[in-house]
């Protein structure tokens, strides 16, 4: 019989169902589970008659059927006052026949024999018969059967039944029957329990709108049978799952299916409401993940720290800061306790927004119990507060809070707190410091690991010490510490850095054979090449880094243009800029710079207006480096009118005003055409708008005034120099003290000299 012929079975049962005598019907709903896997009708007491059950399952399984009816010692067993047996007694002594059809044997058994036959007792019978045809791989077909059998044998159903029904139906995807069999469901066996097993398979099969159907009348104010625990668990974890793949509800709607779980008492767990927090907050939908927060605290639903934490370290991503404290404050104000994580999101914020005084004043405010409980803080914290003093380098600060943590003992240093400290003393340019405390470090029994050495290593080499580096490398290696591709790539740029190219190239040989370079490390040796100007070595690596699977990125391609630009082959940095498009890169504002800076010095300025306007036809903004470029280009040409043009063309725009740099050369310009009115006027200009002048400015400036032999002007000038803490240089001294002494101000030069010294 195929499966679609039996849908009238189906009716037979809910009608069976729907007609229950009164005393049948007040059993089938005592029957129902809170949970389908852990029945709460009473518990079998094994130990008081576990004897009976095992020897009625032996005689049943050691007799044919038959002969069951003339066995006076399984009669006495079964049907005997004495003995009292339970509709679990009966569930598991069914269960332990082992299959079906034995199974229905003796529930029919059961029916015909019994003095007086119990629906209870039968239904359990007939529950076990459902259990163990379920596990066939013919299971369909046999359990429409045996639903058939039921009803010809007026056995009522428990609820176990049906959801072992719905269980079947749903793992093989006939969700329409299931809709059908819950349908002509009367409304008093439409119980909880069976509603979250229909849920559960629904949304297991897909079928979201069926399932939101049946629990949107879970959800109704006031209905007999309302959501609970399990059918949160089911729904907001299948849905959470959904959206997280654009399926399902969107966040708005969960957020409000979940205040209607809440308005009736029932709250998702701790576990499952972090995760919702953390996966709106990961969809910036933090607004939302406040709205849901605050509003299971004022339902006084049970929220525990986790989700606060949750969602300040979500505010603290997205930088609202003020909102965590809000946050922080609304958390305390309903008796929710900080905790270690607390302390560590709210630290690691402050520190980021480098308000370390503020971070430092709440570890210390925690940490002695003045805002929640004492919360004794871990290395993970230490370790943050050592990092973001660092970072606005209080290293001095950091040495002594790891000293407190040494000798406190409660949290001892690992290998990262040292390594934040050893790259805070790097970064303020003391290598010899941090190199104590790594010396220190193996002293404590600290393991250093590659990022130790790294940071050594870039320290050295910023420090232009790339063979104290390299040595200090060669010393780890010979302890078993190796590096790693990050290590050899700061090397190379080290020695390209202090213009050591042979030995880049000796260590570009050396990572080929011990590590899978990658395109970083191609890209420094590129880098330091073409500073070098060494081009033909240039090509020669950038060969092998096509030839390893690797392109250059526009950085890459840059650098190479300027070091081509650099030696005047300007058909190779042309051959670049094509390739550069044929790989589908668009040359950015640093190629535009590069070329016009190139036109610029060789004064061919027509090329380099030309790429001015490509580049604002690119909707890519000069900068000051492009203006300045031509301004430069101008003035060496004679064409000061044009750089004049450019320059208040520069002084009108808001995005790119002229810097030091181009106040200079426009300076020295004007001062050389003898135009030191006009040259003068820039300098107060630049003053006026707080650009600092240098002592290329004032030496420009000297030098027009010696020119012309303004002696009140030079000296005022000097006044001025003092003044802005602008210190002169050779070429200030060289030019005042040619000029001063030959005109009788030998004791203007010793003054101005002395306040330097």
């Amino acid at each position: 019989m195929s499966i679609a012929s039996r849908v009238p079975i189906c009716s037979k049962l809910l009608r069976l169902l729907k007609h229950q005598n009164p005393q049948n019907h007040a059993y089938f709903l005592h029957s129902s589970i809170e949970n389908p896997s852990n029945a709460e009708s009473p518990k079998i007491d094994l130990s008081s008659s576990s004897s009976i059950v095992t020897q009625i399952v032996e005689i049943l399984k050691s007799n044919d059927n038959e002969s069951w009816k003339t066995n006076q010692e399984l009669s006495n067993l079964l049907f005997s006052d004495s003995n009292s047996l339970s509709s679990n007694h009966i569930l598991q002594i069914t269960r332990r026949l082992g299959d079906s059809s034995t199974a229905l044997n003796f529930v029919e058994h059961l029916r015909s024999n019994s003095p007086c036959p119990d629906d209870n007792l039968l239904s359990s019978a007939f529950q076990a018969v459902f259990e163990l045809a379920s596990r066939k791989p013919s299971w369909k077909e046999k359990l429409f059967d045996l639903l058939n059998t039921s009803i010809e044998m007026g056995v009522p159903l428990k609820v176990n039944s049906v959801i072992l029904f719905i269980q079947c139906l749903g793992r093989v995807g006939m969700t329409e029957k299931l809709m059908m069999m819950y349908n002509e469901l009367e409304s008093q066996l439409k119980i909880t329990h069976v509603r979250n097993a229909l849920i559960d398979q629904l949304l297991r099969n897909g079928c979201f709108v069926d399932a939101l159907q049946v629990l949107d009348d879970m959800l109704q104010p006031n209905v007999d049978f309302p959501p609970n625990s399990n059918t949160a668990a089911i729904v907001f974890s299948v849905m959470l799952e959904a959206r997280k793949h654009g399926k399902g509800l969107s966040w708005e709607e969960l957020v409000e299916l979940a205040l209607k779980f809440g308005r009736h008492r029932v709250f998702p767990d701790t576990v499952l409401l972090t995760q919702w927090i953390t996966e709106l907050c990961r969809a910036r939908k933090i607004d939302m993940a406040w709205k849901l927060l605050i509003a299971f605290m004022e339902l006084d639903g049970p929220v525990e720290v986790a989700p606060y934490n949750a969602l300040l370290a979500g505010l603290a991503k997205d930088r609202q800061f003020k909102r965590m404290e809000e946050l922080l404050e609304e958390m305390l104000a309903k008796g929710i306790s900080a905790n270690v994580v607390t302390l560590g999101i709210s630290i690691n914020h402050l520190c980021k927004s480098f308000k370390i005084d503020e971070a430092i004043n709440l570890f210390e405010k925690m940490r002695n119990g003045k805002i929640s409980a004492h919360i004794e803080p871990d290395v993970i914290i230490y370790n943050t507060l050592i990092n973001g003093l660092c970072k606005v380098g209080r290293a001095e600060e950091v040495l002594a809070m790891m000293r407190k943590m040494i000798s406190e003992g409660k949290c001892s240093p690992i290998s990262s707190t040292y390594n934040c400290l050893i790259d805070g003393f790097c970064k303020v340019d003391e290598v010899e410091r941090s190199l104590e405390l790594f010396d220190e470090m193996e002293k404590q029994g600290v393991q250093p690991n590659v990022v130790t050495i790294n940071t050594l290593v870039g320290g050295m080499c910023r420090d232009g010490k790339a063979g104290n580096a390299l040595k200090f490398y060669r010393q780890m290696e010979g302890k078993g510490l190796k590096g790693n591709k990050v290590t050899y790539t700061t090397l190379i740029s080290g020695f390209c850095g202090v213009n050591n190219i042979n030995k880049a190239m000796e260590l570009f040989k050396e990572i080929r054979q011990t590590c899978a370079l990658d395109a970083i490390v191609y890209y420094s040796l590129i880098s330091g090449l073409s500073q070098a100007e060494l081009m033909a070595d240039v090509e020669s690596v950038l060969f092998e880094m096509k030839s390893a699977g690797f392109l250059p990125d526009i950085r890459c391609y840059n650098v190479m243009i300027n070091g081509f630009c650099k030696k005047n082959k300007l058909d190779k940095a042309h051959q670049l800029l094509e390739e550069m498009k044929e790989v589908g890169l668009e040359p950015d504002s640093i190629t535009y710079n590069t070329l016009i800076s190139y036109f610029s010095r060789t004064g061919d300025l027509k090329p380099a207006r030309r790429l001015l306007i490509q580049m604002v036809e690119n909707k890519i903004a000069p900068t000051v480096v492009t203006f300045g470029a031509l301004i430069y280009a101008c003035c060496r040409a004679g064409e000061l009118d044009e750089a004049m043009k450019i320059f208040k063309k520069m002084s009108s725009s808001s995005r790119t005003p002229p810097n030091t740099v181009v106040y200079n050369v426009l300076i020295d310009a004007l001062c050389q055409k003898n135009e030191l009115g006009k040259a003068l006027s820039l300098f107060e200009d630049m003053i006026a708008k707080g650009v600092g002048p240098d002592s290329s400015t004032f030496n420009a400036l000297f030098k027009g005034l010696r020119d012309e032999n303004k002696l009140d002007k030079a000296l005022e000038l000097m006044g001025k120099m003092t003044e802005l803490d602008c210190h002169p240089d050779y070429i200030t001294m060289e030019i005042l003290t040619e000029w001063l002494p030959a005109v009788g101000e030998d004791d203007k030069l010793k003054q101005f000299v002395e306040v330097y010294r």
